[in-house]
């Protein structure tokens, strides 16, 4: 089973790092090319290539781990997906100016972390990603948890990994990755479901650390 990962920021990084210390084999990919990865790669190990974002896409299971406003960008022209795996690792929310009056909005709930989250109207992010992927499995997972987290193992326990999709073997194998990586795979139903409960500001599973004991 191949894995990409399309996305070398706080997301895609720690997704790499995290697959790496489990020794699973994965290609990185960025807007700016293999070569702009090469200190990520360096320090990960053999498990773990740069590459193409064609290349990362060609794969089996995929994460999409972009920031929502480069989200059509980075999918635009990739190969057809033909049934493989897509695992929509993004939120639907926009980076702030640092030190903009934006910052200290009291309205935007998310506005300490440097954020707040695009108005989808009556629609949820994940469908979204999934016309922008047609004919791929998507499963939506690895987005609720602060970035660092994915790649850091609580001192106890198992750290949960939520996740949702409509396609019963689709999450079947993104549940036994979660599982290869030492985490607690928990299935929050269907696509619409999972998305709306993991998203931010208001999801009542956005940010949450979960452990189980």
């Amino acid at each position: 089973m191949s894995i990409g990962i399309i996305g070398a920021g706080a997301i895609g990084s720690n997704v790499a790092r995290l697959l790496a210390k489990s020794r699973i084999e994965a290609t990185i990919a960025n807007r700016r090319g293999p070569a702009s990865l090469a200190p990520l790669v360096a320090g990960l190990g053999p498990s773990l290539r740069a590459g193409t974002a064609e290349e990362a896409a060609s794969a089996n299971i995929v994460f999409v781990a972009v920031r929502w406003v480069d989200v059509e960008k980075a999918l635009a022209g990739l190969p057809a997906w033909n049934g493989r795996i897509v695992v929509d690792a993004t939120n639907a929310v926009e980076f702030l100016e640092p030190g903009s009056p934006e910052t200290k909005d009291p309205s935007n709930p998310l506005a300490a972390y440097g954020i707040r989250a695009v108005d989808l109207s009556d629609t949820y992010s994940s469908a979204i990603v999934r016309e922008l992927v047609p004919g791929a499995r998507l499963v939506k997972a690895f987005n609720n948890l602060e970035a660092d987290l994915l790649s850091t193992a609580p001192s106890s326990g198992q750290r949960a990994i939520f996740y949702s999709g409509d396609d019963a073997d689709a999450k079947a194998e993104v549940r036994k990755l979660i599982e290869q990586t030492g985490y607690f795979p928990v299935d929050l139903g269907p696509l619409a479901a999972g998305s709306a409960l993991t998203a931010p500001p208001f999801g009542s599973l956005s940010g949450i650390d979960l452990v189980r004991i």
